[in-house]
């Protein structure tokens, strides 16, 4: 016999089998209860929607539906509120539920479980959850990008150094650099889609690991949870051992999330990089920023900081995941109770640093004022001062004299004395004389100067994906058109 009422409750769970109680210690390490409670909606959701089906079927009665529906109904009107009590005891988010209905309706309660398995309602919860989550993180990742979009419109002529190893290579418009970052979350975003469809499929019904002796309609659970695919079809797990114990969903999205991650962690360095003294290109708002506790000149970018930082934690998060399926044999094991936590921070972890980075690049709107304040503020001086420090329009007088007739290795050797020349005289190649630059090639002529000047080299990249002002404005149009 057990010790207390608890227990008796908890024995329940998986009948009169045991002759001793969980011991307090085994109590807490198995269970989940106080992390997997977000799953409430879905579990619900999820039960809702097999009573239905169980009603329709004649497993249950029209009686028992009704007591079923009202139940939940009340269990969901207490978590909203905050009057629900979640025990330890109950182990998990599923019994602390079914419990309380059972409370609540009597029998009906305890019939609702009829043909199904905590492995596969536990299954069918994380997904539903993670449906929804996904869809958030969708609206966040076109906000970012859109947050982006409109930095980059007001940017299109402002020239930048375009580096590789992080030396000055061309120039290149701040739009253009932006808009890479742009095209990183819309595959961002793509991914993400193709992992909510895959996600999207009902494990309900798979029970235990080999199916149930009851005439299920999965199909119609299926539809009633809209996982369906783009035609209206019910989408379902196949094979119930599959369906039970498959947590691929969960690690394609981390890798996915992991992914975003690393873009933002890249975006994160240029902006730790740009906004040091050493480079002076942009500021950041004050409110994304702190001081030092003993140097006042300080102002730190702790938030791209602590986001480089944060792609770390989400890394672990996939590796975790991963390795905690490799060695599992079928079907469903308790290891699979460590999905949940490393998913949820996942998940939290991607949603706040793509809300705080759309803020931080994109501004806010004042409601007192209406007008936009905060986003990135660009100093376009600084920029273009690093432009001509590392002779960027060098491979602009090669393709100038290769115009000219030359063959480009020629053309090459050619710029490379006329940059060592420059070199000498702390100058740029286009501060450079005519007399001076004929003096490597008798072909250059005074039109050499617009080849040589920023904006001359900016509208000479006039092929789709280049950096001419013409081709980003119309990646531009193209983005905002997507993200309208």
């Amino acid at each position: 016999m057990t010790s207390s009422n608890s227990l008796d409750r908890k024995s329940e769970a998986w009948s009169a089998l045991f002759s001793e109680p969980m011991s307090e210690l085994v109590q807490r390490y198995t269970a989940s209860v106080f992390f997997d409670q977000r799953l409430w909606r879905a579990d619900i959701q999820g039960s809702l929607a097999h009573a239905e089906m169980l009603q329709a079927q004649g497993i249950i009665s029209a009686q028992d539906w009704a007591d079923i529906q009202r139940g939940l109904a009340q269990i969901s009107q207490d978590i909203e509120a905050g009057q629900f009590e979640w025990k330890l005891e109950l182990e998990d988010v599923h019994l602390n539920i079914e419990a309380r209905l059972t409370q609540l309706v009597g029998d009906a309660g305890k019939r609702l479980h009829t043909g199904r398995s905590r492995n596969d309602q536990v299954a069918t919860d994380v997904r539903l959850w993670l449906r929804g989550e996904i869809d958030a993180i969708g609206e966040l990742l076109k906000n970012l990008q859109r947050a982006l979009v409109d930095v980059a419109a007001q940017h299109t002529y402002t020239v930048m150094p375009g580096f590789t190893h992080l030396q000055v290579a061309q120039p290149i418009s701040f739009a253009h650099h932006l808009l890479a970052y742009v095209e990183m979350l819309s595959r961002d975003e793509e991914r993400m889609g193709e992992i909510r469809a895959r996600a999207n499929r009902l494990p309900l019904g798979s029970a235990a690991l080999a199916g149930t002796t009851y005439p299920l309609d999965r199909a119609r659970v299926a539809r009633n949870l809209g996982m369906v695919n783009a035609q209206g079809e019910a989408q379902l797990c196949q094979n119930s051992l599959d369906a039970v114990s498959d947590r691929d969903f969960a690690i394609e999205f981390t890798s996915a999330a992991t992914l975003c991650m690393v873009h933002i962690s890249r975006l994160s360095e240029e902006l730790i990089i740009w906004m040091s003294q050493n480079f002076g290109f942009i500021q950041i708002a004050d409110r994304f920023t702190t001081g030092s506790s003993i140097m006042p000149q300080k102002k730190n970018p702790d938030v791209p900081e602590l986001a480089r930082g944060k792609t770390g934690r989400v890394v672990g998060h996939l590796m975790g995941l991963i390795t905690l399926m490799k060695g599992q044999a079928l079907a469903y094991n308790k290891d699979n109770q460590e999905d949940k936590e490393p998913l949820f921070d996942t998940v939290d972890t991607l949603k706040d640093t793509l809300r705080i980075f759309a803020e931080m690049v994109g501004g806010q709107i004042n409601p007192t004022t209406g007008a936009k304040e905060g986003g990135i503020k660009v100093n376009a001086a600084a920029m273009e001062a690093a432009l001509k420090k590392g002779f960027a329009t060098a491979t602009d007088l090669a393709d100038y004299l290769v115009k000219k007739g030359l063959p480009f290795r020629d053309a090459h050797e050619t710029v490379a004395h006329a940059v060592k020349a420059a070199s000498s005289h702390n100058c740029d190649l286009s501060e450079l004389p005519l007399k001076v630059l004929q003096g490597f090639h008798a072909s250059i002529e005074k039109d050499v100067y617009d080849a040589l000047s920023l904006q001359g080299s900016l509208n000479a990249r006039n092929t789709v994906g280049g950096t001419a002002p013409a081709q980003v404005k119309a990646q531009i149009a193209r983005h905002q058109q997507r993200l309208a």
